[in-house]
């Protein structure tokens, strides 16, 4: 039945759908995003880099990663993807009417079109600090009908399998992810069903997941599912780890892009649940209350490793330490995270389906994610998780002018 949808929606012609992608098509092909107006929840679409990285510094709640195949036949067609896609992410994250995501006057002559707007966010759609950010996948750049090859940053590779992983194939590949954030669930959910429709022929989801994060308890960082402050420590924009400059020895195109890695790890919250506070302290290797390193009283204090060499403090196995040694050799392993919870309902043994949407920004895959990894492959507080899905991905530069678009090296 998929092969038969994905052939009708590439074939699809001169009926009310086709002529609304045609429109659309032109319309992203002839606009590009402007900057939004003044508000305090919108976050500046133009830059170097894409948003949804390092902006806004406050990470917003509500997420969905969602990765598809990309239908189109030719460069020409990626291009013209691209374009449309980058046009969305100007409209979405700007705020809008619901009858101005599109010109009224695109439509003349679309008999029967459906309405531009699906309506569950009412009439004036809020920015709801919204975000998008476009990934691009190996498969894409090893697609020969794209002819960009070339292109293709060095290190991009399908995604590794750690020993314990328990790699479900329903949740990985894709030739392009989208990140999708903003502070409300329906702003997500309304902008994956806009985008959707404004590409269909173009996109088929493979798969998608939504995430959700509350604001820090009481302060500080948020608590992923099992109680503990994640995403305590990130490094600065200027400690450079995460973007591609010019002495990166990648492509020059991908000048201002980062990879990105996607881990869907499922968390055994009943098995944790049976654990004493001091074992779950020690496998973490901070306090659950305060988020503190152990024997220290703040989050945000540094553990002095150099007066615990044995581990009496914080053991040597503890996720912190393994995670960041903080020593001068695993100083370039550190990456940004921007993490989320989930929920997706029972197993069939009536436990909960949930765990961490982990999401990495680096500038070396292997040399900073792999690397961090492979200390963590035998920490404890692997009989408590399952890693099952995700992939690695390219976030292509952002958009710095308008009139250009997300990809755009691409074709240069």
């Amino acid at each position: 039945m998929q092969i038969q949808r994905r052939s009708f929606l590439i074939g699809a012609g001169g009926a009310a759908a086709g002529g609304l992608l045609a429109a659309t098509a032109a319309h992203a092909e002839s606009e590009a995003p402007s900057a939004p107006a003044a508000s305090s929840d919108v976050v500046d679409f133009l830059g170097a880099n894409q948003a949804g990285v390092y902006r806004p510094a406050a990470q917003q709640q509500h997420a969905c990663f969602a990765a598809f195949k990309v239908l189109s036949r030719d460069a020409a067609e990626l291009r013209s993807l691209l374009q449309k896609l980058t046009v969305k992410a100007g409209i979405l994250g700007g705020g809008h009417k619901a009858n101005e995501a599109l010109p009224a006057s695109e439509l003349t002559g679309v008999t029967g079109a459906p309405p531009i707007n699906s309506g569950i966010m009412g009439e004036d759609i809020p920015t709801a600090g919204f975000t998008m950010t476009l990934g691009l996948a190996g498969s894409l750049f090893d697609n020969p009908a794209y002819g960009v090859a070339a292109k293709k940053p060095k290190g991009l590779t399908d995604m590794k399998v750690f020993p314990k992983d328990q790699i479900d194939q329903e949740w990985t590949g894709g030739d392009l992810i989208l990140q999708l954030c903003a502070d409300s669930s329906d702003m997500v959910h309304y902008a994956l069903r806009d985008i959707m429709k404004a590409t269909r022929g173009q996109l088929q989801l493979q798969w998608k997941i939504n995430g959700f994060h509350n604001r820090p308890r009481p302060d500080g960082a948020p608590r992923n599912l099992f109680g503990y402050k994640d995403g305590i420590v990130n490094p600065a924009q200027d400690e450079k780890l995460v973007w591609l400059g010019k002495d990166s020895g990648q492509p020059a195109w991908a000048e201002g892009g980062t990879f990105m890695v996607v881990r869907i790890i499922r968390m055994l919250v009943e098995f944790w649940d049976r654990v004493g506070l001091g074992e779950q302290d020690g496998m973490i290797g901070r306090h659950r209350g305060s988020g503190a390193p152990l024997g220290q009283d703040k989050e945000t204090d540094a553990p002095d490793y150099a007066s615990d060499p044995k581990g009496e403090t914080i053991p040597l196995d503890a996720h912190i330490r393994l995670a960041n040694p903080r020593t001068k050799e695993t100083a370039g392993s550190r990456m940004l995270r921007r993490g989320y919870n989930y929920e997706l309902g029972v197993d069939l043994n009536g436990n909960l389906q949930a765990g961490l949407i982990f999401a990495s920004f680096q500038q070396n895959i292997q040399e900073q994610f792999e690397a961090t990894q492979t200390r963590l492959a035998n920490e404890p507080m692997t009989d408590y998780i399952e890693p099952f899905g995700g992939g690695y991905f390219f976030v292509v530069p952002g958009v710095q002018k308008e009139g250009g678009f997300l990809g755009e090296g691409l074709f240069a």
